[in-house]
């Protein structure tokens, strides 16, 4: 009995053995492949870490550019810095211009608001003129004799008011034109009139309809009058504006020559006064200190005596520039 349970027991175990081998080979496989995933994880990390390490240095190059820009970058601040200096300068010789242009503005503005109102009565002017040339239209379908003449007039009346309202430079020749026309329809009605004492009394119906064009004719030549002396007031208007802007561009050709002047007078005060006043304070510490006879001492005066001469010589040229530069100014200013 006992030996039979020991060989159960010892099956037992051996299944259990087995199972536990089954077991440790199927841990075994799944170590196996989790080495091979731990391996190919490793790769990955060793080229992600060489792609890290290529950046760095691009970054690092990068950064060293940036650190160059950067520098170019204060080098050009301050030398935008001084240009905004001067152009502070330039800004307030310029406010003082503006001002004045602001004010020829405002007087162009008022001229510009007068010419506005003259439009407006001017297209009021029209309209009316339409309205009269639309009742000759009608007046002249009901004239018997002379219908083809009397449309192609009353066609030329309507195109001459429609090119009225944006052809101001043709003004002019259409009143020439109308003028020309008025004066037909004149004589039209003259002999319409010689025909009334012939006609019965749809003739004395024509007659007075003639009339009615008589008046309608001279409103519009008084119309035609008030747009040459409209016309005539605007060449004027033009004329000032031309005149006002001569008188600016001579201001802005004396402003940049006087700022040209003064920029040629601080060269030669920084240039041609500096070297002289140079050589005599030289001079005058060698006197002070290595003069040991008195051949030195002439040679040493002589040349502060050059150097005098030199600084006198400038002294006349920069007093004969400052004189030539006001008159150029007092020229100018009676030129306008």
């Amino acid at each position: 009995m006992d030996k039979r349970i020991k060989k159960e027991e010892l099956i037992i175990t051996n299944k259990q053995l087995v199972f536990q081998n089954e077991e440790k080979e199927k841990r075994a496989a799944e170590l196996a492949i989790a080495n091979t995933e731990l391996a190919y994880q490793n790769e990955e990390k060793e080229k992600r870490a060489a792609e890290l390490v290529i950046a760095n240095t691009e970054l690092a190059y990068q950064n060293e550019e940036k650190e160059k820009r950067a520098a170019e970058l204060i080098i050009a601040n301050e030398e935008l810095a001084y240009q905004n200096k001067e152009k502070e300068k330039r800004a307030a010789e310029l406010v003082i211009a503006n001002k004045e242009l602001l004010f020829q503005n405002e007087e162009k503005e008022k001229r510009a608001a007068e010419l506005v109102i003259a439009n407006k009565e001017l297209l009021f002017q029209n309209e009316e003129k339409e309205k009269r040339a639309a009742e000759l239209v009608i007046a002249n379908k009901e004239l018997l004799f002379q219908n083809e003449e009397k449309e192609k007039r009353a066609a030329e009346l309507v195109i001459a008011n429609k090119e009225l309202l944006f052809q101001n430079e043709e003004k002019e020749k259409r009143a020439i034109e109308l003028i020309i026309a008025n004066r037909e329809l004149a004589f039209q009605n003259l002999e319409k009139e010689e025909r009334a004492e012939e006609l019965d009394f749809a003739n004395k119906k024509l007659a007075f309809k003639n009339q009615e064009r008589r008046i309608q004719t001279a409103e519009l030549n008084i119309a035609n009058r008030e747009l040459i002396f409209q016309n005539e007031e605007k060449e004027e208007r033009a004329a000032e504006l031309i005149i006002a802007n001569a008188e600016l561009k001579k201001a802005e050709e004396y402003q940049k020559e006087y700022i040209n002047g003064l920029e040629k007078m601080m060269f030669m005060t920084s240039h041609k006064v500096r070297q002289p006043v140079a050589n005599i304070l030289g001079l005058s510490i060698l006197l002070e200190q290595e003069i040991n006879s008195p051949e030195e001492l002439k040679v040493s005066i002589n040349y502060i005596r050059q150097s005098a001469l030199i600084l006198d010589t400038f002294t006349e040229e920069l007093t004969l520039f400052i004189f030539n530069l006001g008159e150029k100014g007092k020229n100018k200013i009676k030129c306008k």
